[in-house]
């Protein structure tokens, strides 16, 4: 059993701060990609950053220099370090993680979501 647990959301105002996370807990073999995602009202939901088991990263246009995707491969942890937020930042961020288990083939797990808002 596999699972993924976020933390970090809220209500910032523009031009605020905020950090994620996503923690990996269970009969966990390996970690190799994980990455962030998020989703507007009304619109699908759209890649953010990921970072690779080896440390690339790589970044959506739209948030670039703004956002920091970082991994604690010790705590089976992946960070967004979310800066100089914008009102369009709005939405439900979501991580996603490959993960090998102890038994069975790599597959990809979502975490629950995590509401951020920006707005003054």
């Amino acid at each position: 059993q596999v699972q993924l647990v976020e933390s970090g959301g809220g209500l910032v105002q523009p031009g605020g701060s905020l950090r994620l996370s996503c923690a990996a807990s269970g009969r966990i073999f390996s970690l190799n990609a994980m990455a962030w995602y998020r989703q507007a009202p009304g619109k699908q939901r759209e890649l953010v950053a990921v970072i690779t088991s080896g440390g690339s990263t790589n970044y959506a246009d739209s948030i670039k220099d703004r956002f920091t995707i970082s991994r604690d491969n010790a705590k089976n942890t992946v960070y967004l370090q979310m800066n100089s937020l914008k009102p369009e930042d709005t939405a439900v961020y979501y991580c996603k993680v490959e993960i090998r288990p102890l038994s069975g083939p790599r597959y990809d797990y979502w975490g629950q979501g995590t509401q951020v808002t920006v707005s003054s």
